[in-house]
């Protein structure tokens, strides 16, 4: 059966990055539509219609959204590649668990580093620098969240990596000081080609960061 596959996307999502990193992994080829979510594509709104956000993976004309089950779409589609999850069903659990903790705990508390200031700032550092922590415990002394092989929990964290500078420069806080195992574990990641061609450059995210605060006026 051929595959036809597009990528609804934009470009400094976090969520996005984790399909292109899990279709590179996976070496599918994919058209990419970029989006702008200040004027959402009928494509996206009719694709997405719930929740009208990327990404949506569109694969043979029938619509996946939301990142992590997307990842797991495609792992269990295009099953003859390198597994994401593992194939046990303890472990699988397991690792759904640590990437729902990802999605509950750093997104929102990460955005409020570069989005508030003063005491909220303060709460927002403190309790990444603990979410954090938490997962430095979990990492142990593997080089990825599954062991060996890199997997469903790094797809789901390393594309926050990106946006570092990002927090580090609004928070005037250093995570390699706070975590030096993330940062380690990062640069492990880095290595892997899909990866490094999947995540954009972390001066460029900081550069949008900058525009999108001055276009909501949140300086």
């Amino acid at each position: 059966m051929a595959h036809e596959v597009v990528l609804l996307d934009f470009w400094p999502s976090m969520f996005g990055m984790r399909v292109r990193v899990a279709l590179a992994e996976k070496g599918i080829k994919y058209e990419y539509k970029e989006e702008d979510l200040r004027n959402k594509s009928p494509l996206l709104l009719k694709m997405n219609p719930i929740h009208k956000k990327i990404p949506v993976l569109i694969h043979n004309g029938k619509p996946v959204s939301e990142s992590l089950i997307i990842v797991q779409y495609i792992d269990e589609v295009w099953n003859d590649k390198s597994p994401l999850l593992p194939s046990d069903p303890h472990q699988r659990a397991h690792a759904r668990f640590w990437a729902d903790f990802i999605e509950q705990k750093v997104y929102d508390t990460a955005k409020k580093i570069w989005a508030t200031k003063g005491e909220e700032q303060e709460a927002a550092k403190k309790e990444f620098i603990e979410t954090f922590k938490i997962l430095e415990g979990e990492l142990g002394e593997k080089p990825f969240f599954g062991g060996e092989t890199f997997g469903f929990v790094d797809i789901a964290l390393i594309t926050f990596y990106s946006w570092f500078y990002t927090y580090e420069t609004f928070g005037n806080f250093s995570i390699e000081a706070e975590c030096p195992k993330i940062i380690a574990w990062a640069k492990r990641c880095m290595q892997k080609e899909s990866v490094a061609n999947s995540l954009p450059d972390q001066k460029k995210i900081y550069e949008f960061t900058v525009w999108m605060k001055k276009y909501f006026g949140m300086d």
